[in-house]
């Protein structure tokens, strides 16, 4: 077996299907499907257990995916070291962020950063997941959550606020905004399955028939209250720099999130990195009256 073959069985172990896998591999489906053929026959053992499309170890290949892990872990190591080296300030440069906050801050940031270090290419991820930083899925992400696992390295930023939003002409035509539960009041939404915290607080704080419109975008939910679908619970560092959005609505304090610049310890003294955090770091740290939703309060 070469290195493939286990990187093979690991993503379909880890994406549970073909299409995961081939997405994550870069590959089409029926390139992954015949390799994982390939192997079964070279070997005469099958790997996974087909069910309507979902994959699950067996035995043998529960087997080749922890030793797939182990190879992983130690060649990832073996990058952080190298990498931890790296003095110079040329690469390349992986960020994630979700996507408000790549919408509103960051993109002047990083134009300023490019400015400054034009050897130093940028590659940024926008996805609410988070990525994982120890099998270097990226360099660095801008989280609303202190990090916790001991090979991490952390930059407190600020704190987010969260607040109600409206446009001027939804609120002539409803009744006036006063507190929970907003009766008379359409709200814009999550999806269903949403596990964010200010999905769960509009869950908690309106009924559920007053919830009209969801999306899985912050943005798009944003867009959906400028059109005068309804209300909805955005971070102040979005709405409060739409000038055709009013806040309605005090800060929800059970929202109030820290925002950190994380990477990977082993990372934290590559130059890149290093510029990266003193550089952007810098930059939200000045924004910080918007994040914390201080920045402009509305009447």
């Amino acid at each position: 077996m070469d290195w493939n073959d286990f990187r093979l069985i690991l993503a379909i172990g880890r994406q549970g299907s073909l299409k995961g896998a081939a997405k994550a591999l870069g590959h089409d489906h029926s390139t992954i499907f015949r390799w994982l053929n390939a192997l079964e026959g070279r070997y005469q053992v099958q790997l996974f257990d087909r069910n309507a499309g979902s994959y699950t170890p067996t035995e043998a290949g529960q087997r080749m995916i922890q030793a797939a892990e182990r190879m992983e872990r130690e060649a990832l190591s073996v990058d952080r070291d190298i990498s931890g080296l790296d003095a110079r300030l040329t690469g390349h440069l992986r960020i994630t962020c979700s996507e408000s906050l790549a919408y509103r801050l960051l993109n002047d940031l990083l134009a300023g950063f490019r400015a400054q270090y034009d050897g130093i290419t940028l590659e940024l991820l926008v996805d609410n997941r988070q990525l994982d930083l120890l099998r270097r899925e990226a360099d660095i992400a801008i989280r609303a959550t202190r990090p916790t696992e001991g090979e991490l390295f952390g930059r407190q930023i600020a704190e987010t606020a969260w607040a109600i939003y409206a446009t001027p002409a939804y609120l002539t035509e409803r009744p006036p905004v006063d507190t929970a539960p907003y009766a008379g009041h359409s709200f814009i939404g999550w999806h269903m399955e949403a596990a964010a915290a200010a999905a769960q607080w509009l869950t908690d704080t309106v009924s559920d028939d007053q919830i009209i419109y969801r999306s899985s975008s912050l943005i798009n939910q944003m867009m959906a209250v400028k059109a005068g679908i309804g209300m909805a619970l955005l971070p102040c560092y979005l709405g409060d720099q739409e000038t055709d959005l009013m806040r309605v609505s005090g800060t929800a304090a059970a929202l109030t999130r820290e925002l950190w610049l994380i990477t990977h310890k082993d990372l934290r003294n590559t130059a890149r990195v290093r510029a990266f955090f003193d550089m952007v770091g810098q930059g939200l740290i000045d924004r910080r009256s918007l994040l914390v939703g201080a920045s402009k309060v509305h009447a």
